[in-house]
């Protein structure tokens, strides 16, 4: 069957047995010691073991950690650096096996006991489908009391042709995980377990268009060219259920299932994709294959052919991917010929639950595994979007969440929920950003929504069917207007520094989006801003999730700056850590942070293009304050292999003690950049002054609004390191007057209090004698600490 026998990276790298020496057995038992903290345990009344790849778990195959056991007649114990075990040798049951972790998480709860209640960090939920707010999540593997398990008892099996088949009743399988707070440890080891998580293309990377809307031909062209002309850039076209015909003939049922081109609204379909792929696009189609293949589709005699079914009949041909034929017919006769046209991949909207003829086998499990098997074919990455299937589900990218309800509460969770899915290893879900359908419009909410989808795993705009519900920025108020176009602008221009946050995901195993206590596990405040996430490496998001002071035009977040100096991506404005802050932020901005020494690449923005590829012309956004480097990953966004050297890396090292920022020639496969590059670099959060390139004094230009110093460095060689000698220093938030009255003027509060809050604030009282001034006084408390935040930090 050449569909499951398709050789391509996911197959090859499955190695689902353990080292012998890694196993201690007995006549109805099983421990693998897989590292000094993952152990797994299994249990079969046959003694016959499992040594197969399953759903979920593929690479048993680590280096054995050191462990000692204890081997008594009525007790086994395991004994590592991190982690003790205790068995009875009896059934698994609470009392007859337990895990301690070593160290001082805590005094009871460090203890797993088979079959004894969950309390991790939670991990993610299959679909965000008619949520209004927050749901119950399902569990994750990293705990702050030091464990968690994962059980794959009920996981189908892998066979050597990569079908799959039920465990044999009585096994129990769980894997152990007694990582204590090194959470990060603990997510590279699951991927070690599970699988790596594959390089997404640049493009998917940038923003999505999506409405479901039945679009013709013409009308679509007409939207992506206004996009072009108002300089709103859109790397992957969506087009939703109505491309297929959708007004079948009524004995044929409803028309949600179909995969044939609706010609009534595009004609050429083949022309088409082409017109959008010139312009540097992605294309998918949205496929409910629930309802099987039905005589009115032009691929039905193929179809019927293939699978045994006269077509003169008329017969229905089932969906089932239970069934090998099937799932082979399925793609080479539904699939294929759209790809050849020009479709790069699927959106596999399954809502149809998890039954199938097979009991226990989840259909969307089976959609998600061999529609990324199936476009990897040819060496494609193996890009898919879908709905979370369970742990292991990060094998195939990229998450779709379903049709969230347009409200606050709806905003205000998916953050949180986003972040959180890192504990599984689910690094790249999408939203609809905006919400899908009901609620009111709202320009704030629908704004605010957007910037947040900027500085999340997947930008991605939809909407539901209505003539009002559409996400175009001109829909909205001018003020809204111009903050979304700027916003998608930005998302195209981090695309360097993301595609970075991408290769760190596949080859280090860590994803984009983290929880601040991935780096911060000790510290109790570091669990308690459930909204606020690492992006990347080098920045901080607390994205704005409540409404608008009415009367001071600025909205709040909560934010926990760690111990530390920390930057305002936008407005270089300096924060001191170690604290909380109330953040407040006008419409047009969104409350990031970058650490001191963060480096960030992006790209010029190009004007009317939709380009995304690697760029030659780079902007370096540098922030002051510590040493720091940052390696720039580049490669031809198409190899799946991804071998050491199949790429170019590109390294910028900062010494901020020495003043100095180094451009290193990048190694690797300098054919993969362009013939040259030219960098522009931007100081933020810094006093004016002189940048030299071995010993040339470079064009500069100050901009006093965002504490920048811009740095025109030109064409920079890929042979000849650069030394930059940065003749700057920190930025001491010298235009904290001009913000201060920039804010006192926009506030809709009386002429006499602005007055006296600007002139009791431009004698710049120390800071306690400030903070008692401001709290004295009659004024609301976002008002103080709008005060506080503009003149202390």
């Amino acid at each position: 069957m050449r569909t499951l026998n398709e050789s391509h990276f996911f197959v090859r790298d499955i190695k689902p047995e353990a080292r012998a020496e890694a196993i201690v057995q007995g006549d109805r038992y099983r421990f693998t010691v897989l590292t000094s903290r993952m152990i797994r345990m299994e249990y079969a009344e046959d003694g016959v073991f499992e040594d197969r790849p399953t759903q979920t778990v593929w690479n048993r195959d680590f280096p054995v950690p050191d462990f000692r056991v204890v081997d008594e007649a009525d007790e086994l114990q395991i004994i590592t650096e991190h982690v003790h075990l205790h068995y009875s040798k009896e059934p698994f049951a609470e009392n007859t096996l337990y895990v301690d972790v070593k160290g001082n998480f805590s005094t009871y709860y460090s203890r797993y006991t088979f079959g004894g209640p969950k309390r991790t960090l939670k991990g993610t939920a299959r679909t965000l489908d008619h949520a209004d707010g927050a749901i119950e999540l399902e569990e994750g593997i990293v705990s702050k009391q030091g464990y968690a398990s994962i059980d794959d008892s009920s996981s189908f099996i892998m066979t050597e042709d990569h079908f799959v088949e039920p465990r044999r009743a009585g096994q129990c399988d769980v894997y152990y995980f007694g990582y204590g707070h090194d959470y990060k440890q603990a997510i590279k080891d699951f991927y070690h377990l599970t699988g790596p998580t594959p390089m997404l293309p640049r493009q998917v990377l940038g923003n999505w268009w999506s409405r479901y809307w039945s679009y013709n031909e013409k009308e679509y062209k007409e939207l992506m060219t206004r996009f072009k002309e108002e300089d709103v850039p859109f790397s992957v076209s969506v087009i939703d259920m109505d491309w297929h015909v959708t007004n079948i003939p009524e004995q044929y049922g409803s028309g949600w299932t179909g995969y044939t081109w609706n010609r009534e609204l595009f004609p050429d379909p083949k022309g088409f994709l082409d017109w959008l792929k010139k312009d540097n696009r992605m294309v998918t189609l949205n496929l409910h294959p629930a309802d099987g293949v039905r005589a009115f589709e032009e691929s039905y005699e193929a179809m019927a052919v293939a699978m045994g079914v006269d077509p003169e009949s008329g017969d229905r041909i089932p969906f089932d991917f239970s069934d090998r034929e099937f799932i082979e017919n399925y793609f080479v006769h539904l699939h294929h010929p759209h790809e050849a046209d020009g479709v790069d991949f699927w959106w596999i909207d399954w809502q149809q639950g998890a039954t199938s003829k097979i009991k226990g086998l989840d259909p969307l499990w089976m959609l998600n595994h061999y529609h990324a098997i199936d476009i990897a074919r040819e060496g494609k990455r193996p890009l898919i979007f879908s709905r979370y299937a369970g742990p292991g589900s990060h094998r195939y990218p990229i998450g779709f969440s379903g049709d969230t309800i347009i409200s606050w509460a709806s905003l205000k969770f998916q953050p949180y929920f986003t972040a959180t899915a890192s504990n599984i290893g689910y690094g790249w879900w999408s939203h609809d950003i905006g919400g899908h359908h009901r609620g009111v419009k709202d320009d704030e909410l629908a704004t605010r929504w957007l910037q947040y989808g900027v500085f999340s795993p997947i930008m991605r705009l939809h909407s539901t069917f209505s003539i009002f519900n559409g996400k175009e920025p001109w829909r909205y108020s001018l003020e809204a207007e111009v903050v979304m176009k700027e916003y998608l602008r930005l998302r195209h221009r981090l695309v360097p520094y993301l595609y970075t946050m991408n290769a760190r995901n596949h080859f280090d195993g860590l994803p984009l989006v983290l929880p601040m206590y991935y780096e911060y596990p000790d510290d109790e405040r570091a669990y308690n801003v459930p909204n606020q996430y690492f992006f990347g490496t080098e920045l901080v998001v607390s994205p704005i999730v409540e409404q608008m002071n009415d009367k001071l035009h600025v909205a709040a977040t909560t934010v926990w700056l760690p111990e530390g100096e920390w930057f305002d991506f936008f407005s270089g404005h300096k924060y001191h850590g170690d604290k909380h802050v109330r953040m407040f932020r006008r419409l047009s901005e969104q409350a990031v942070l970058a650490k001191a020494g963060a480096i960030v690449p992006m790209a010029r923005h190009l004007e009317h293009s939709n380009d995304v590829m690697t760029p030659d012309h780079l902007e370096l956004v540098v922030f002051p304050g510590a040493d720091n480097s940052f390696t720039l990953y580049e490669d031809n966004n198409v190899d799946v292999t991804h071998r050491e050297g199949e790429n170019a890396l590109t390294t910028f090292a900062l010494d901020w003690e020495e003043r100095r920022l180094t451009l290193v020639p990048p190694t690797g496969h300098q054919d993969l950049l362009p013939e040259s590059r030219y960098l522009t670099l931007y100081l933020r959060g810094v006093t004016d002054g002189s940048v030299t390139a071995n010993g040339n004094r470079l064009i500069t230009h100050y901009d006093e609004e965002t504490l920048t110093l811009e740095v025109e460095v030109g064409r920079i060689s890929y042979e000849e390191e650069i030394v930059l000698e940065l003749g700057v220093d920190v930025t001491k938030n010298e235009n904290r007057l001009e913000r201060l009255y920039y804010f006192l003027d926009k506030a809709e509060i009386s002429f006499g209090l602005k007055d006296d809050l600007y002139r009791m604030l431009e004698k710049q009282p120390d800071p306690v004698t400030l903070m008692h001034q401001l709290q004295a006084m009659p004024i609301e408390k976002d008002l103080v600490d709008a005060m506080l935040e503009l003149m202390l930090l």
